[in-house]
């Protein structure tokens, strides 16, 4: 299988900022939207290379696009691959913690 190698600004596209990922906070549960690519191996050292924290535990799930319709015209919401990554104690990203 051809598979590119994927640097550690290649593997996180975007956090995800919603309510239940905010309140995920308090518990240093942070979610990303990740490379179809990553894995779990390089979702953990891109986070600790990019935000200088330790990762404790990291879960992926891919979540599959859903089918859509606007008038006669049908298709599909993009799929995507999700990270929610738990650090470990006393460890925060300040950089999505917004106003303090």
């Amino acid at each position: 299988m051809n598979q590119q190698k994927l640097t550690i600004y290649d593997v996180l596209t975007r956090p995800l900022l919603t309510e239940k990922t905010t309140l995920a906070k308090e518990n240093r549960k942070y979610a990303f939207e990740v490379n179809p690519l990553a894995n779990r191996t390089l979702v953990k050292n891109a986070v600790e290379a990019l935000f200088k924290v330790k990762v404790e535990k990291v879960n992926i799930s891919v979540v599959k696009p859903k089918p859509k319709r606007r008038g006669r015209f049908e298709g599909t919401t993009r799929g995507w691959k999700k990270a929610v990554v738990t650090l470990k104690e006393g460890y925060t990203i300040k950089e999505l913690e917004g106003q303090q």
